[in-house]
């Protein structure tokens, strides 16, 4: 069978619908992307990459954050603070959490 021959196949049609993980649901959390090994999102993903980033000048940080996630600095410090407590960051990028964790610690201890 050549190459052109295998283009005129049609496709097979499906009959039953996809299956999803259990439980698992298609809410809002799902539209940033699919669930990585780690159970993150891609979003998820993504604020634990750019914290992991270094920055070489000030206000940097803040225009990745705007431009790459399209997110405010406040919610993205929401959101980097609340994966600090999730198993599933720590699973995915150990050394940083940890890091973020002792960094949040002695922050909170000092108040």
């Amino acid at each position: 069978m050549g190459a052109d021959e295998e283009a005129e196949l049609p496709e097979p049609e499906r009959t039953e619908p996809e299956r999803t993980e259990p439980g698992r649901t298609d809410g809002p959390e799902q539209q940033a992307g699919p669930a990585g090994p780690a159970g993150l999102d891609a979003r998820d993903r993504a604020v634990l990459a750019l914290e992991a980033r270094s920055w070489r000048t000030a206000g940097a940080k803040e225009r990745a954050v705007r431009e790459e996630l399209g997110l405010s600095s406040t919610r993205y410090y929401q959101l980097l603070n609340g994966l600090l407590d999730r198993p599933e960051a720590l699973a995915h990028a150990p050394v940083l959490v940890n890091r973020l964790r002792r960094v949040r610690a002695a922050r909170r201890a000092a108040r």
